[in-house]
């Protein structure tokens, strides 16, 4: 995935204080890394620590360096950079850009931007911002509310009630974020956020009713725009198999992420809103370090154990 470096200075240019200041027909060039890089070393002819695809920025100290070099010799060294197959060059802190750093902008169409802000708040922001829309991303046939402040994302066969169960949810005061399908972004190594398609948004479809408006029927507070995933509850038809005591925590594999995961059996009478609110605040418990399955089976054996000593102590003394 990558975000072109006119995009960054559309939809951020107002925030980090960018403007174009030369260069104009490589406005299409891609960013590929949300990391942004300071070409000291490059612009003194180490070129092998130079990463391509990336945000070059040029702060006091790359300017000042440049402004110790005869004129050729600093327009050679930003050559040499811009011909690595750089996304562009920011020039930090309101400083004045270099006649030959904005000729040689326009010569490799490489496109020169300004920024007033100071260059660690500028990598700051525009790292942050890059990093949100760099995010690996994919979609899921799956609902995802926000149940007891956890966000849940519900999955299981088509028709087997995961609407409906969301809808119910909604009746118990819990929030919507996305039906149907969930759009789902990596942002960190550890989280993973959803949220809604653009036409779908705060909208459900329920089988009977068709596509309903949970804004309107529920109010604002029934809707969220964008949640982070903690916990998968996968509806599953009734089995036998399923395990009963709760001692096994599965895992689910997402966007190379891993989550906690539920399979709760459907079967009519049934409450799965009842059991999905119950699993989220058991997941609350378990972050904080409380498993009641696993302590119910130590209060088993214990007791077991008791009874096994008292019925020797009792052989014995008969």
């Amino acid at each position: 995935m990558t975000v072109t470096v006119r995009a960054l200075l559309e939809a951020a240019g107002p925030v980090l204080g960018l403007r174009l200041v030369a260069g104009g027909r490589g406005l299409e060039r891609s960013i590929a890394q949300p990391r942004l890089q300071q070409p000291g070393l490059a612009l003194a002819g180490f070129l092998p620590q130079l990463h391509p695809d990336r945000i070059q920025v040029l702060g006091n100290s790359e300017v000042a360096y440049l402004g110790t070099l005869r004129r050729a010799e600093a327009r050679a060294a930003v050559e040499r950079v811009a011909r690595a197959g750089v996304a562009c060059f920011v020039v930090t802190n309101g400083a004045r850009v270099p006649a030959f750093v904005r000729a040689t902008g326009d010569a490799a169409r490489v496109a020169v931007l300004a920024s007033r802000l100071r260059t660690a708040d500028f990598i700051r922001l525009a790292a942050a911002w890059l990093e949100e829309r760099l995010a690996p991303e994919t979609s899921l046939h799956a609902n995802l509310v926000e149940v007891e402040g956890v966000g849940v994302l519900i999955r299981g066969a088509s028709g087997i009630g995961k609407s409906e169960a969301a809808l119910d949810l909604l009746a118990r005061g819990q929030r919507l974020v996305a039906d149907d399908v969930v759009l789902v972004r990596r942002i960190s190594p550890t989280e993973l956020r959803g949220r809604a398609a653009a036409l779908l948004r705060h909208h459900m479809e329920i089988r009977g009713l068709g596509v309903i408006d949970v804004e309107t029927l529920f109010g604002t507070l029934a809707t969220l725009d964008e949640r982070r995933i903690d916990l998968v509850v996968e509806l599953v038809e009734w089995s036998e198999g399923v395990d009963r005591l709760g001692l096994v925590e599965e895992r689910m594999t997402l966007l190379d992420t891993t989550l906690p995961l539920v399979r709760l059996p459907v079967r009519p009478g049934r409450s799965t809103a009842l059991l999905i609110e119950t699993a989220a605040r058991n997941h609350l418990l378990r972050a904080r370090g409380l498993h009641s399955a696993r302590e119910f089976v130590l209060r088993v054996d214990r007791a077991a154990a008791g009874s096994g000593r008292r019925r020797r102590a009792s052989w014995r003394s008969a």
